[in-house]
């Protein structure tokens, strides 16, 4: 009898679920969580307003805000977090690479990409305020532009100099026996060895980038975008809409995170674990 109880006792431990039920196991927690406290501890939180609302709410200031109002907003949103993110990051690639081929530019690379990180961005846009023009309506923010720039250039210059640096020294040593420069090092090793390290900085600066975006637009003198939309939601106490357009957000950014994340498994497969 207790032969059988113990072949049939499930060892929990062992059970291996698939993410995608863990994960949509939490985003039903999450929601349930919400609309419990919403509906309880929270109802009346607010100054003649319904700060935090219930899901359905929030469902249904989508519905009536319609696609086309999200749709212009984020279009524009997403052009200057693009624009920002090649431009930051390409000049965060350059700068590391340029480290490797002369090594002396170390410092001040570090240095600049430590100024770039400690200087509140907040500053920073509201000195960009004063200096870039005033976009037309619907265009891409000069200010928002710069300020997801620079919120993606510390990571991905610590990351690519980190990756660049791992490379195997018997590699390296073999090139230069064989004449190769450091360029040629960079080339055939570095670059390789850094693919992990480099496509994980640039995963996570998805996000960063479009969050600088958005900040951008709160600061700057932006009449279409995300920014300016959260803005006139919380002047006119629409907090559903409020709530919507921040949800939209994180979803628009943990959407760019996990496309960069299949991007990374398919160029360097060894780095997640996969066989190539």
């Amino acid at each position: 009898m207790s032969t059988d109880t113990a072949a049939r006792r499930i060892d929990w431990e062992d059970v291996r679920l698939p993410s995608w039920v863990i994960g949509g196991a939490g985003i039903v927690g999450v929601i349930a969580l919400w609309w419990i406290l919403a509906e309880t501890v929270f109802a009346n939180v607010g100054a003649g307003v319904r700060a935090i609302p219930t899901p359905p709410q929030v469902i249904e200031g989508f519905v009536q805000s319609g696609w086309d109002f999200y749709a212009r907003n984020f279009s524009v949103t997403l052009a200057e977090a693009g624009i920002g993110y090649l431009w930051g990051n390409g000049l965060a690639l350059l700068f590391a690479a340029l480290v490797l081929i002369a090594p002396r530019l170390e410092g001040v690379v570090m240095q600049l990409a430590i100024i770039t990180y400690c200087i509140p961005i907040v500053a920073v846009g509201i000195l960009l305020v004063v200096i870039v023009p005033v976009p037309g309506a619907g265009e891409p923010a000069g200010n928002a532009i710069f300020l997801a720039a620079l919120s993606v250039f510390f990571t991905t210059v610590v990351g690519a100099l980190l990756g660049l640096k791992a490379a195997d020294r018997s590699a390296l040593d073999l090139v230069t026996v064989y004449g190769g420069t450091r360029f040629t090092q960079l080339r055939k090793v570095r670059v390789v060895a850094a693919l992990p390290a480099i496509l994980n900085a640039l995963q996570i600066a998805v996000p960063a980038a479009f969050l600088g975006a958005v900040l951008g637009e709160f600061l700057g003198r932006v009449s279409t975008g995300v920014g300016p939309a959260m803005i006139a939601a919380q002047q006119g106490l629409d907090s559903p809409r409020v709530w919507g357009l921040a949800l939209v957000s994180g979803l628009v950014a943990l959407a760019g995170f996990g496309v960069l994340g299949l991007i990374a498994r398919v160029i360097a497969p060894w780095s997640k674990g996969v066989s190539a």
